[in-house]
């Protein structure tokens, strides 16, 4: 459990890592047009640290149910946030997901992070409204594993 512990605390310290050498401008240079992206990506990692945190407490220290078995899913979770973070940057550009009614000339990128920052904190919600949008707009049918968890 300590070393669980110990990687989410050092995955975390690399998200820091990262948004402060996007912030000052070392990345390289031909990241420049992937900023928000890239960005979004390091809100869903933010949120899947804090969700995979908060499920380590609850699991070991409130309902006293810690198993190894779960371990994967700590080292993998982190990984998923911060691919579904930058999806969400993918699906609100696009259009497929819409925060204001209107763009406003002031408008900030503050929306993108929010819905990263969400995406990469409940991945499984994230997925199923994902698939849900493509069952509506394009016909597709739902994974079997998003068919299987209800």
């Amino acid at each position: 459990m300590i070393g669980i512990v110990i990687y989410l605390f050092l995955f975390l310290a690399g998200l820091f890592t990262l948004v402060v050498s996007l912030l000052s401008g070392q990345f390289p240079e031909w990241t420049t047009s992937f900023q928000l992206p890239i960005a979004c990506g390091l809100a869903g990692g933010f949120g899947g640290v804090l969700y995979c945190l908060r499920g380590l407490y609850l699991n070991y220290s409130v309902k006293k149910q810690w198993s190894s078995e779960w371990y994967p899913w700590y080292i993998i979770r982190p990984f998923v946030s911060v691919l579904t973070g930058g999806v969400s940057f993918l699906f609100l550009k696009a259009g497929l997901l819409v925060l204001e009614a209107q763009k406003e000339a002031s408008s900030s990128n503050f929306g993108f992070f929010a819905l990263a920052f969400i995406a990469g904190l409940n991945v499984d919600k994230f997925i199923s409204k994902i698939e849900d949008l493509a069952q509506a707009t394009w016909g597709i049918e739902k994974s079997r594993a998003s068919k299987d968890s209800k």
